[in-house]
């Protein structure tokens, strides 16, 4: 029992420590350069030229959005403008125009004949009236709600940074929107809008839809905050519901009051088929931190030792003379081997010498036997 404790504690109690081998070998030195060349040759372009290895990120923007629509249409040869076709009318983020409105006019509170409950009930037929596309005497009046322009006046804050309000307009005077020309110009045009997302303006028009205007800003805050401009892209977001069966398109109601000669309230229904626009704002900002950096430069200094465990591994295991290798690359010795050579008793084969210096031994101390 006392023998297997103490080879047991023996074996536990032991401790490891390097020994210098140097392997001249024309093919696997070549490898081990070659591996460390490419290693630090990754991580010196990445720490020094991808912003993100020292830099860090905040995405909890705060941010403000205003639209303003302007344009005239038609509707029945009469000449609408903002105030009949945007709503709502308080230029927020989200905001409709309407391209067609079923009207029903003329709706009293009373006893309608179908049933014995009492509803808003009609006294006239319902009205279609397109601001859009008309049908009237056979001749399709085009629409022009493409030609509408949106002006969005969008400002962001990053509070980790602390970084206030980036004006989302640099000079606005004559320019519209183009991704090619003008992409920084915050004026919009309906139907480029309708271009970019692919949209068959006919079909939009007679049954609504929902677009997004996606602002996205990337700002490296180590740079001038004036280069910190908001690129645009837009996106059709109702596209995952063109096949349902039921509610395509984007349509709401709305009613307008009124009271005739005696004081009796009635109303104007209106059924409005739109175009919803969802302008969405998203962004990220950057900047040094002496954190990250320290991290990713430990990272590819220490990563520079995966040349030798490759090294390690062919010559270990896939060369020819492994065996040969591995006896001298590992090596047990006891505490009784040293004090046994360092007494120097007679008769004893081991003992310890330094070799020959040289610039590729670092000074090891070697063991050999005596022959």
């Amino acid at each position: 029992m006392t023998s297997a404790l103490c080879s047991c504690l023996t074996s536990i109690l032991t401790y490891e420590t390097y020994k210098s081998v140097v392997v001249r070998s024309w093919p696997l030195g070549i490898v081990y350069r070659l591996m460390q060349l490419i290693i630090i040759s990754y991580f010196v372009g990445y720490v020094f030229l991808y912003e993100r290895a020292y830099q860090v990120a905040d995405t909890a923007t705060e941010s403000s959005v205003i639209t303003k629509v302007k344009g005239f249409g038609r509707l029945n040869n009469a000449v609408m403008d903002v105030a009949d076709y945007i709503y709502p009318p308080q230029g927020e983020g989200v905001f409709s125009i309407i391209t067609k409105i079923i009207k029903t006019d003329n709706q009293f509170q009373g006893r309608c004949s179908e049933t014995e409950k009492e509803f808003n009930c009609s006294t006239n037929a319902d009205c279609l009236q397109h601001l859009g596309s008309v049908q009237a005497d056979g001749e399709l009046l085009i629409c022009n709600f493409v030609n509408f322009t949106i002006y969005i006046k969008n400002t962001i804050r990053f509070p980790r940074f602390n970084v206030k309000n980036f004006p989302s307009t640099k000079s606005i005077k004559n320019c519209t929107y183009d991704k090619n020309t003008d992409p920084f110009c915050p004026i919009f045009r309906v139907g480029y809008i309708l271009d970019e997302t692919q949209q068959n303006v006919t079909l939009l028009a007679d049954k609504g839809g929902e677009i997004g205007i996606n602002i996205e800003w990337r700002c490296n805050l180590d740079h001038n905050v004036n280069s910190c401009v908001p690129t645009y892209s837009f996106s059709k977001l109702d596209a995952p519901f063109q096949n349902a069966s039921l509610s395509k398109g984007y349509n709401f109601r709305f009613a307008k009051y009124y009271k005739t000669e005696d004081g009796t309230d009635y109303r104007c229904l209106h059924k409005a088929f739109a175009v919803r626009f969802d302008v969405m704002v998203t962004g990220i900002a950057r900047k040094f931190s002496l954190i990250p950096t320290v991290i990713n430069v430990i990272a590819a200094v220490t990563s520079v030792g995966m040349g030798t465990v490759l090294c390690d591994l062919i010559l270990l295991h896939c060369s020819k003379g492994a065996q040969y290798y591995k006896e001298k690359k590992f090596e047990e010795v006891s505490e009784e081997q040293i004090h046994e050579s360092l007494t120097l008793k007679p008769g004893s084969q081991l003992s310890i010498r330094r070799g020959n210096s040289s610039c590729n031994d670092s000074g090891a101390v070697s063991l050999s036997t005596n022959c």
